[in-house]
């Protein structure tokens, strides 16, 4: 993947787009692509980009123009069904200079529109300036894989993949965070785009396809999430769990083989111990064959580590392994380059081991690897949608005294599970038993936990937050016309993907710090094909009874061990608050949770974080901490840091950067490519 960045004079009398700036843009994002750096600039646009080169090595150079010279794309992801989109636009008369994806987004824009998007099969955030027609393209993948920011400032429209790019761009553009955006990540982990944590920046949402041109402005969403409506679905899957099982390998074979072949470099693969994992890594090595390399991460804490399941995969692959050991302290250190990288308060520690994690990729020449991200929420893989289903049993009879031992069932892999004490378990799942037919009743519990943590906030900031209107019901407002028609197990998919998925797990813990080591994440479960069918199949195909992802345990049935394919449920966990209290921790902690920066800062209530401080330091000796105090000081210092990097400070790591394209058309230049 890449990143890049640009601007458009938007408004009559907005100053042309500066060489400087563009160049400030590609520096910026240069750990999303370093190995080529290029710029086009004319009176009335700029492009900037930095280049990962894993397809068409020595032509696939942007920005590109296609043979009008008038039409110029920037472009971070993949389009993995590329080859047989540019026999498609060969035989409708188009013809190709590079054999690159990018040139192939080009010409399918000039043969259907906006429709193109429709066609692509891959992850991709787009730029698209038409120097003829003034007009500026937008375009992000439907899973919301790649990122892309926007603003508009002193009559300019800026984009980037990072908002640290933006503010690179124009140092005089405002840098404050948003009560609203920091509302969202105190309810569901991560803000909803297209809102963000930062005032005037706004994130476009996946899917969408936004078009600016002559001062009006257009969206439509292409590819939109759809489930099984029943009988009268054509789509619906009709076949038992058995013939379901064999499409879903179908389906997963030929979505990771097109992952591992469409790159002109090694693919590489991520091995958590995990069932999803180990499939798709089972699957890539079919295609990489004996080189395969795979990747781990192991933790001190033995509550985390999944080592045994992680070598017993290793054995059966006979892959070239490597792993990483990381401890309290390691997350500790890095956690300001994981906030710097994220652009985003986090509730978990989690990003920074795979931070970790991809630097190790790095280190090993690997530029792309394969993961099972995606796979819990499209199978119903999370304990969440157990929850869910047993609370909504329980509703339908709440006087029942059998029904909610159900709960004992769930979460098994937490120490300190929520369900050990029954008596407290059924007070905290019982609640609100009278909505278990309304939409987000499944998230409810955990999105109350979170909301908790806004006590936390400054009284300024809390109003100003509230006076927004809450979070989630905004959220149930804008579900799709058929979400009522959805079965409930479906409902709650469509909203763990597009809050969790979209804005927490693809951007903190995989496009940000993947990219973040100059590494490309490649997610086989979140092919257009495989969503599709997943989407479309039974629920009960899904979440048997309480066994999660039955049909993709069934799918993997001889390919990964017996061992794996059983085991009982663990989600990728790392240690939290800590990896903070300890007596050595570093020092920016105690500058970051002191009363100076945190009264500076004016988002969190002083004395209320010298309470959880203190609370946290005096249960660090029993490690005996809550659920609600992890997130609690894991979300103020992530903040707090994210404030003293981007809003304190104009977050720019500037260096010179070696031009390969250098378009500037204010100088009256002809495309140079060195």
């Amino acid at each position: 993947m890449c990143g890049f960045g640009g601007m458009v004079v938007w408004r009559e009398g907005a100053p042309s787009p500066t060489r400087e700036a563009l160049l400030r843009m590609a520096s910026t994002l240069r750990h999303r692509g370093p190995d080529e750096f290029g710029l086009y600039r004319s009176h009335r646009a700029g492009l900037a980009h930095a280049r990962l080169s894993l397809v068409d090595l020595h032509t696939g150079q942007q920005p590109m123009a296609d043979a009008s010279g008038e039409l110029w794309l920037v472009f971070n992801g993949e389009v993995y069904n590329h080859l047989e989109l540019r026999q498609t636009l060969e035989a409708l008369g188009h013809r190709f200079r590079t054999h690159s994806d990018t040139e192939v987004i080009l010409a399918a824009w000039r043969q259907w529109g906006p429709s193109a998007f429709e066609r692509l099969n891959g992850q991709w955030a787009v730029a698209l300036w038409d120097e003829g027609l003034g007009q500026l393209v937008l375009a992000r993948d439907p899973m919301g894989i790649c990122p892309l920011h926007w603003c508009e400032h002193q009559g300019q429209l800026l984009f980037a993949s990072e908002v640290k790019a933006l503010f690179a761009a124009d140092p005089t553009l405002p840098r404050a965070l948003d009560p609203a955006g920091l509302a969202q990540t105190l309810t569901f982990w991560c803000p909803v785009a297209p809102r963000s944590v930062f005032q005037g920046i706004r994130e476009l949402a996946p899917g969408a396809v936004r078009v600016f041109q002559g001062g009006r402005v257009t969206e439509h969403t292409v590819q939109p999430l759809t489930y099984n409506l029943g009988a009268t679905d054509p789509a619906r899957f009709s076949g038992n769990v058995a013939d379901a099982a064999h499409e879903v390998l179908h389906a997963l074979r030929r979505a990771t083989a097109l992952r591992v072949t469409r790159a002109d470099v090694p693919v590489g693969s991520y091995l958590s111990g995990g069932l999803d994992s180990s499939l798709i890594a089972a699957l890539g090595q079919e295609v990489a064959g004996a080189q395969f390399q795979t990747f781990s991460l192991r933790f001190e804490d033995a509550e985390y580590d999944e080592s045994g399941f992680q070598r017993l995969m290793v054995d059966r692959l006979g892959s070239q392994h490597h792993e990483v050991t990381v401890s309290r302290q390691d997350i500790a250190r890095c956690f300001p380059d994981v906030v710097f990288h994220t652009e985003r308060p986090l509730l978990r520690t989690a990003p920074a081991p795979l931070y970790l994690l991809s630097g190790l990729v790095h280190a090993h020449g690997i530029k792309a690897v394969l993961t099972g991200e995606g796979a819990d929420e499209m199978f119903a893989g999370y304990d969440l949608f157990r929850e869910g289903k047993v609370r909504r049993f329980w509703g339908s009879q709440p006087q029942s005294l059998w029904r909610p031992a159900l709960l004992e069932r769930l979460y098994p892999y937490l120490a300190r599970s929520p369900v050990t004490q029954k008596a407290l378990s059924r007070q905290f799942f019982g609640r609100n038993l009278a909505h278990h037919r309304e939409p987000g009743f499944a998230h409810g519990p955990r999105w109350q936990t979170t909301a908790a943590l806004q006590r936390l906030l400054h009284p300024d900031f809390r109003a100003a937050a509230a006076s927004q209107g809450d979070p989630v019901q905004h959220l149930l407002a804008d579900v799709p016309t058929a979400f009522a028609q959805w079965d409930t197990l479906s409902q709650d998919q469509y909203l763990e993907i597009r809050t969790l998925l979209h804005g927490y797990l693809l951007a903190s813990q995989g496009d940000r710090v993947l990219l973040g080591q100059s590494v490309e994440g490649r997610f086989p479960f979140l092919d257009k094909d495989v969503v599709a069918l997943a989407n479309h199949l039974p629920a009960r195909h899904k979440l048997q009874g309480l066994d999660e992802k039955h049909v993709l345990k069934l799918a993997a049935t001889g390919l990964v061990p017996n061992d794996i394919v059983h085991r009982r449920k663990q989600p990728y966990r790392a240690p939290d608050a800590l990896c903070f209290v300890a007596p050595d921790a570093p020092a920016y902690v105690d500058e970051m949770l002191g009363q100076a920066s945190v009264t500076q800062a004016q988002v969190f209530d002083p004395r209320l974080v010298a309470q959880l401080l203190h609370k946290c330091r005096g249960h660090a000796h029993s490690q005996q901490l809550s659920n609600t105090d992890n997130m609690a000081l894991v979300a103020v210092l992530s903040t707090q840091l994210l404030h003293t990097q981007f809003v304190q400070a104009c977050p720019t790591r500037i260096a010179p950067v070696p031009l390969v394209t250098d378009v500037d058309r204010t100088r009256c230049t002809e495309p140079h490519h060195d």
